[in-house]
């Protein structure tokens, strides 16, 4: 099935040098570009991280630091790669909890802007989950009748990843074939920053979702406990997260 689209949308997938948001590098990102006429466009990068592969991950995804160390760093690709993204919604298999979030953070620490916007968001895993609880291996054997054979390369899974997507809108009529409505399905839980460190309640506050805080609107630990922010901004957290609760703690000084 042809996806219905009203803009561009980018399939991407990222190797890494782990797991964590905050901490770890991307060391190749694959982009699988269609366009509301049809016309598709893949590019693939590999990245020098500036830091150690471990042993484990490069036993993963295949990639070792000599594969690397000749490459541009992110910071040197970051608005190239914005470049291609930024007109575009995001999909991707497990996006919203990891590659989306991760992106972020390397394009802030490059000093390029990374909002969504009113762009979605699509996670082809939470639809896969939600539908019939797998991994992306099954998920292109059961949607595609295919056999994933380079599964953990970036540009491979990317591909695949778009696939299913298609393959979904196939076998289920009851999904809408619109990028917003997908975008709503593939969301677990509406979080305020890509992390999930903060999230709305039912009323559509913003709260912490962590620690001594968690379940409290962010605009009355602030007030009350104006130390809370300072810690956050120092500690180890998301740059993503650091930056959205800035912009919730300027809005309060302006209303």
């Amino acid at each position: 099935m042809k996806l219905n689209l009203h803009r561009p949308i980018c399939f991407f997938d990222l190797e890494t040098t782990g797991t964590n948001i905050s901490k770890d590098r991307i060391v190749e990102i694959s982009i699988h570009k269609v366009f509301p006429d049809g016309t598709e466009k893949t590019f693939t990068y590999r990245i020098n991280p500036t830091v150690p592969i471990p042993a484990a991950t490069t036993a993963v995804h295949g990639i070792t630091d000599d594969m690397v160390k000749e490459e541009p760093t992110f910071k040197e690709m970051a608005h190239k790669i914005n470049e291609i993204i930024k007109d575009s919604d995001l999909a991707g298999f497990n996006s919203n909890r990891f590659d989306i979030p991760l992106l972020a953070e390397e394009m802030l620490r490059a000093g390029v802007d990374f909002e969504m916007g009113n762009r979605n968001a699509i996670d082809i895993q939470n639809i896969f989950h939600k539908m019939e609880q797998r991994t992306l291996v099954a998920a292109y054997k059961f949607y595609c009748d295919k056999d994933l054979t380079d599964a953990h390369s970036a540009e491979a899974d990317t591909i695949a990843t778009y696939e299913v997507l298609k393959g979904q809108l196939d076998r289920y009529p009851e999904l809408e074939n619109d990028m917003k409505s997908l975008s709503e399905f593939s969301t677990r839980r509406k979080p305020v920053d890509f992390a999930g460190m903060l999230a709305y309640n039912d009323k559509g506050e913003e709260c912490f979702n962590f620690g001594k805080h968690k379940g409290k609107r962010i605009v009355d630990v602030l007030e009350q406990e104006p130390g809370y922010y300072s810690w956050i901004q120092n500690a180890d957290f998301p740059l993503y997260t650091k930056k959205v609760l800035t912009a919730i703690k300027l809005r309060g000084f302006n209303q």
